[in-house]
């Protein structure tokens, strides 16, 4: 007997049981993003690899170390995504979208990183990302926030997790912090870990997301980034910080919060939970004004943020806010000669009549016995009966499933859909 393949490692498939649950979560998300009016866009799973060498940082550790990247047979260097922000503003470059103009665009889709599977972190991840251009005012960034806001409610989770905030400057601003920063982890360079050591002068910004509890306390006296700000600056993150005050969305001040790509300036955003342990950020965003223009299009101000959708799926389980659905609401059983055939015809009429129902028809023959077995494995609501009685008089019988004294009722073809639905409905 010939090996049986698996799935690659951190690369994990969907069951029937978790699709249920997935497809609750879409619908909720898809919704959302048309109430805003947002429009949705799609872009590919594989782009050319300088797009994220160019648009996250060469000495981030996306690219330095997760990117799976391959060369193709014409000899072109791909890489699969590991994130959708770079290819959203490639194909709105590319179809000339957002020159002096406005736009609002979501996707959804897998993204991919090579790095230690572990619950709630795999190597085929999915996302729901959002993305803003044209804008330049606070107002758009409170506006993502809120968005998100809505999505929790909408789930019952919004005291489950934590707004956290920052305002990372203008890039003069962090290249002046940058300098200050360098010289303050260099006085304390043998007592960083070995990967912060290795930050200090490549991106010694992202010391200040370190997990290392020594350095987290050494870093309590670093300078901080806010004492560089100018007018401008301030003047956008007291706006926001009102905006968000007036909508009665709390927060917190993370000064060391600066998300982990390269082009991100002014506003950032985390919302983090305590739920999941290690893993605890749900969704993170930001401004990112200058990634256009580095990307060869003209300046122009953008923002945006990404939900995890394996962690925002792990913390409505986890709390117990959402399960998996996969039952049959109807299910079609039969038997007698030309049962076959006016079971199929019965199962049409009541699906072009209960859209929003899942109706099965069993098939495979079998005595009654074994189809209501079947049935109550799908865990059917309704039962839908048809023998030789019913094919001579052109009717159905109705079986609830769920009260077993509830007597059954026989109706005319024409007339089964509006009492199952009444049934369903109860």
């Amino acid at each position: 007997m010939a090996a049986t393949i698996q799935a690659i490692r951190g690369m994990n498939d969907l069951l029937p049981e978790d699709t249920s649950v997935w497809q609750q979560v879409e619908k909720v998300l898809r919704s959302t993003m048309n109430s805003y009016g947002y429009d949705e866009v799609r872009m590919p799973i594989v782009e050319k690899t300088n797009l994220f060498c160019r648009a996250i940082g060469e000495v981030t550790d996306v690219v330095e170390k997760e990117m799976y990247s391959f060369e193709d047979r014409s000899g072109d260097n791909l890489s699969l995504r590991p994130e959708g922000t770079a290819g959203c503003v490639r194909a709105c470059l590319e179809h000339s979208l957002i020159y002096n103009q406005e736009q609002r665009l979501w996707y959804m889709g897998p993204m991919f990183r090579h790095e230690r599977p572990q619950k709630g972190r795999y190597r085929q991840f999915h996302q729901m990302g959002v993305e803003v251009f044209g804008l330049n005012g606070p107002d758009i960034d409170a506006e993502l926030i809120s968005l998100t806001y809505s999505i929790w409610k909408k789930f019952g989770i919004e005291n489950e997790l934590e707004l956290q905030l920052n305002s990372l400057g203008s890039a003069e601003e962090r290249a002046a912090y940058r300098e200050e920063l360098v010289k303050f982890l260099e006085a304390h360079y043998d007592d960083l870990d070995e990967d912060c050591q290795r930050r200090t002068h490549t991106n010694p910004l992202r010391v200040l997301d370190t997990k290392d509890p020594k350095v987290i306390e050494i870093l309590k006296d670093a300078p901080k980034l806010s004492d560089f700000f100018g007018e401008e600056t301030r003047a956008h993150f007291d706006s926001l910080r009102r905006m968000l005050d007036s909508m009665g969305i709390k927060y917190v001040l993370n000064d060391r919060l600066v998300r982990g790509l390269d082009y991100y300036n002014l506003t950032v955003f985390e919302w983090v939970t305590t739920a999941l342990g290690a893993q605890g950020t749900v969704c993170g965003g930001g401004r990112y004004d200058s990634l256009v223009e580095q990307l060869g299009g003209a300046p122009t101000r953008a923002v945006g943020f990404g939900i995890g959708l394996e962690r925002l799926i792990l913390l409505l389980t986890t709390l117990g806010k959402i399960q998996a659905n996969p039952n049959v609401d109807v299910y079609v059983v039969g038997s007698g000669e030309n049962s076959e055939l006016k079971m199929l015809e019965v199962s049409s009429i009541l699906r072009e009549n209960l859209p929003s129902y899942r109706i099965r028809n069993h098939c495979g023959g079998g005595n009654f016995k074994k189809q209501f077995k079947k049935a109550d494995k799908c865990g059917a609501k309704v039962a839908v009966i048809i023998g030789e009685n019913e094919i001579a008089n052109n009717t159905v019988t109705v079986k609830d499933m769920l009260n077993q004294d509830a007597p059954q009722v026989e109706y005319p073809v024409s007339e089964a859909a509006a009492a199952i639905k009444e049934l369903l409905n109860k």
